[in-house]
């Protein structure tokens, strides 16, 4: 995982307005907003060195599932990308500060979930996470097994 100071380094340093740093994707499905189910997300705001990652890998999870099986897995639900903070719980910046994390589908799978009840700790989504990985990003689930909803890049 990277470190703060490594995030400081490469990344810069994080602004509320996330100005000159972000970025906008288009995303290649329609995705749905955790907190406004009846709001469409068309597009994402990360950082500039991280949108060919974050591009490629809903590519490669639309290529992989399908629109529908997406949907019916809920990976069409955005939970965010920026959002300027420090971690839930602590003092350091949470990565959403700089645009280089998204959270899918917080409602089940939620921060202190374990493998145990998150939902993409099941099998189904084994393929979604990998494609992550191959894209340079890491699963906190994966790693720690809490946070299932939460990818970010991991260099």
């Amino acid at each position: 995982m990277i470190s703060t100071s490594e995030l400081f380094r490469k990344y810069g340093t994080p602004t509320e307005t996330g100005t000159p740093y972000l970025t906008k994707i288009d995303v290649p499905f329609p995705m749905i907003l955790a907190w406004d189910r009846a709001t469409t997300v068309k597009s994402i705001r990360c950082h500039k060195q991280i949108a060919k990652n974050l591009k490629a890998t809903l590519s490669g999870i639309l290529a992989e599932y399908g629109s529908l099986k997406i949907k019916q897995l809920g990976i069409d639900i955005y939970g965010g990308c920026f959002n300027f903070r420090k971690m839930r719980g602590g003092n350091d910046w949470s990565r959403h500060s700089w645009g280089v994390a998204i959270d899918l589908d917080p409602e089940r799978n939620q921060l202190r979930e374990t493998h145990a009840t998150a939902r993409f700790a099941r099998p189904e989504y084994t393929r979604m996470i990998d494609i992550f990985y191959e894209n340079g990003f890491l699963s906190l689930g994966r790693e720690k097994d809490y946070d299932w909803m939460h990818f970010e890049i991991g260099q």
